[in-house]
């Protein structure tokens, strides 16, 4: 995996809340192995509602809680599978959190008012910063971070 240094592009906005990892890749298709292929089947039952439209842009912006519900590694599989390469909510299930930053799909904490701008923006840009040592780490301000296990690293979202 490398390291993200910056993720720049169009937005797909997803306005749901309480998005749970079965909705995001259901049961029917964890029976493979390997991390590849299941873009595919990302949100099956709801791209099948009239119309549905998640274009495959790199930055994805949804709703609170969002990757709720059972601990799944095969969400983030789809959904970096499917393209995306961050998705911004105002807040993240812990478990989903974690799986995403092991694969390199980066989640980004923002205000709800943030990632309505952002959505509403069109494109957007993340620069993250080089981690520094935890002894020498300045404290994370409550927005625009994302947080991981020995400190945080500042994120910026910005519009493109």
């Amino acid at each position: 995996m490398q390291a993200i240094e910056t993720i720049t592009g169009a937005v797909s906005h997803l306005d749901r809340s309480n998005v749970d990892t079965d909705q995001i890749m259901p049961k029917q298709f964890l029976k493979r192995v390997e991390r590849t292929g299941f873009g595919q089947f990302l949100f099956y039952d709801w791209a099948k509602e009239p119309g549905w439209d998640l274009p495959a842009n790199p930055i994805l912006v949804a709703g609170e809680n969002f990757g709720c519900g059972s601990s799944r590694e095969h969400a983030p599989w789809g959904l970096q599978d499917y393209g995306f390469q961050a998705v911004v909510a105002p807040s993240f299930a812990d478990i989903f959190y974690s799986n995403c930053t092991k694969i390199g799909l980066l989640p980004i904490v923002l205000s709800e008012e943030d990632c309505r701008a952002l959505a509403h923006a069109g494109t957007g840009r993340s620069t993250s910063v080089p981690r520094r040592s935890a002894s020498t780490a300045a404290p994370c301000p409550s927005r625009s971070t994302t947080r991981s296990a020995g400190g945080c690293s500042p994120v910026w979202m910005t519009s493109a």
